[in-house]
């Protein structure tokens, strides 16, 4: 999955292909010579044919391993994708392959839990709401709670059963609430990945049963981080055992960080076919927000290795900080034909920032020779462009603080006059 590692040749088995079509023809010739008759004695011509059937017999060799390895398993590469996302200023800053999309599984729920906190914060929907579950409940799979149609449960309780139990009968109980039907409450899903930009991301259920819900590790990042601003969800997300019907059902989530990780906020682990083993984590230390993503892992605990792994490193190298920005980096722009000479720029919103530690974040400011009067107060008039070393983190635009009005005939003759008579 990796670009770059263990890409094969263009042959198989490391040779070219020229290289496989001379063996051919050396095997070919030296199975014809065997089997000619020589104008010489007896034993010349056995000794020869056996020499020729070697000859043909060794060069044979390499074919057989190049035919093995054209029907054989692929070489071994790993398989997974990761991104490691600063919650504050949503920079992801580190993993393998954060952008190449993969199917997500049950992580597409998160989607699905994002959509019904919305929904409550916009005041659709309380966590007591009580919900009926459709008759499409009868038709899920894999992780239920057993809802029958018709069965009324709170919004607090499916939202639980969805995030701690990997529920699908909550899921689409929760999308048929909310949209009327999970075909529409999909739709909702799309736009919302594309708000949130989550451009390499499709969703085609609320469940993630579908091969085709499919996310990069880096857009799943950014779904996790919307969902650290809903307060209310992270007591679900951080529990590992719960019970619904007045204790009858329980619940048991599959994310064991939960358990075990010093300040970790949630959210998800999962697991099937074809997604592999797949883990959403996010944590806090000393003020610092991380969520790591891994999808695709073939073992079920390397999902966890992996994400700790990347948690702690950014705990241990990673600060955030919002760049400094002087007034002595700006120079007044000059306004051509403008009413007075020039014109004063002031940044734009400046945001926080993630970066290894002990490294500086450095600002580069592009403004022009001169503007074209007029010039309008907050019209962009240039950029400031911030680096962490020679990586491009983000940009700001640089904005007229004043409005400078074009200069007619006039304001030229009245500016004249009036120095005229000074």
């Amino acid at each position: 999955m990796g670009s770059g590692d263990n890409v094969p040749s263009e042959g198989f088995g490391g040779e070219q292909p020229p290289l496989q079509i001379h063996r051919r023809f050396l095997c070919f010739y030296f199975c014809l010579r065997a089997h000619i008759i020589t104008p010489k004695g007896e034993m010349t011509v056995r000794f020869y044919r056996l020499f020729a059937a070697l000859a043909a017999l060794v060069l044979m060799l390499p074919l057989c391993t190049v035919s093995a390895a054209a029907d054989g398993e692929k070489p071994p590469q790993h398989t997974y994708a990761s991104a490691l996302l600063e919650a504050e200023s949503g920079m992801c800053i580190g993993g393998t392959d954060p952008d190449i999309p993969l199917p997500v599984g049950s992580q597409a729920k998160l989607m699905t839990v994002y959509l019904t906190a919305r929904a409550v914060r916009a005041g659709e929907l309380t966590p007591e709401t009580s919900v009926t579950a459709p008759q499409a409940v009868e038709k899920q799979q894999g992780a239920v709670i057993w809802l029958t149609p018709g069965e009324h449960m709170t919004v607090l309780d499916l939202l639980k059963g969805v995030i701690i139990g990997n529920a699908n009968d909550a899921a689409v109980t929760l999308a048929s609430r909310i949209s009327g039907s999970e075909q529409a409450f999909v739709m909702e899903m799309n736009a919302a990945a594309s708000a949130l930009g989550m451009n390499r991301t499709h969703f085609a259920d609320c469940t993630g049963l579908s091969a085709e819900n499919t996310a990069s590790a880096h857009d799943l990042a950014l779904l996790c981080r919307a969902l650290l601003d809903f307060d209310f969800l992270t007591p679900l997300f951080t529990t590992w055992r719960d019970f619904l019907r007045d204790g009858k059902t329980e619940l048991v989530a599959e994310n064991t960080l939960t358990r075990t990780y010093e300040g970790v906020l949630g959210m998800k682990a999962g697991h099937g076919e074809p997604c592999g083993y797949t883990l959403a984590a996010a944590a806090e230390r000393g003020g610092l927000r991380m969520i790591a993503v891994i999808l695709g892992c073939d073992a079920k605990d390397e999902r966890f290795t992996l994400g700790k792994r990347l948690l702690a490193g950014a705990f241990s190298d990673i600060y955030v900080t919002t760049p400094d920005f002087s007034a002595e980096f700006l120079r007044p722009v000059p306004v051509r034909l403008g009413l007075t000479g020039a014109v004063t720029a002031e940044p734009g919103a400046l945001r926080a920032v993630a970066a290894p530690k002990g490294r500086e974040i450095s600002c580069v400011v592009i403004l022009p020779e001169y503007v074209e009067a007029p010039v309008r107060q907050g019209e962009t008039i240039g950029t400031a462009a911030f680096y962490c070393g020679d990586t491009y983190v983000y940009e700001t635009p640089l904005t007229a603080a004043e409005t400078v009005g074009k200069r007619h005939f006039s304001d030229a003759a009245r500016l004249l006059l009036s120095n005229m008579f000074k």
